[in-house]
């Protein structure tokens, strides 16, 4: 399975969301490759700390530009292909959508970040055109943990008039601990956060069912 974490908008948690899907597909043993097409190198570098650790093994691997024919193969070697996609339109995005069988879309639950919702759902629909079976899901990321805030239901009811796109029951919020593992090669189960942790698995479970 090839799992597509991609957006228009840079600085959303693509990179948090890909490094902590392969860490949690690592630890249920599954054999799993992170493949980071972002330049700036994030999930590398994650990786790289990673290898440091005593954490469940993966592989990673870095590809760029038209990366189709690549991710396909990598496709028939593991059970399941992260993608660490690049934070706007790009050849890397637009070839990984063509045989992605997922693609998870992070927003901020802020205006400026639900304006450009409608650019990735063009890409997508584009894509859709040759890949008919992708499967595109949206997640609130980095969502604000006071409730006296109402930018969380205010997204939702914005995304939920998107037909295009399955807005995800899981809310990823604004925690130091995702930070953190981003910074030591770990995943937030690997972290003895419970909050976060349940966050994670939630969304794995609603995205690999």
């Amino acid at each position: 399975m090839i799992i597509l974490v991609g957006s228009e908008k840079g600085g959303v948690g693509k990179s948090t969301l890909a490094t902590n899907i392969s860490a949690y597909l690592a630890k249920q043993k599954k054999d799993v490759i992170l493949v980071d097409s972002d330049r700036q190198g994030t999930s590398s570098n994650w990786f790289q700390d990673r290898l440091e650790t005593k954490f469940s093994k993966l592989e990673s691997v870095c590809k760029y530009d038209n990366i189709k024919q690549s991710l396909l193969d990598l496709d028939k070697r593991y059970e399941y292909v992260i993608v660490d996609s690049q934070g706007r339109d790009s050849v890397e995005l637009r070839t990984g959508l063509l045989v992605a069988h997922v693609c998870l879309t992070p927003v901020r639950p802020s205006q400026a970040d639900l304006d450009t919702i409608y650019r990735m759902v063009r890409l997508i629909g584009t894509a859709k055109e040759i890949n008919e079976n992708l499967k595109s899901y949206c997640v609130l990321t980095q969502a604000p943990t006071n409730p006296v805030i109402t930018e969380i239901e205010e997204a939702k009811n914005y995304i939920k008039e998107i037909n295009e796109l399955h807005l995800v029951n899981t809310i990823i919020c604004e925690r130091k601990v995702y930070r953190d593992a981003l910074a030591t090669g770990a995943g937030v189960m690997e972290m003895n956060n419970e909050k976060a942790e349940k966050e994670m698995i939630d969304l794995c479970e609603e995205i690999l069912k």
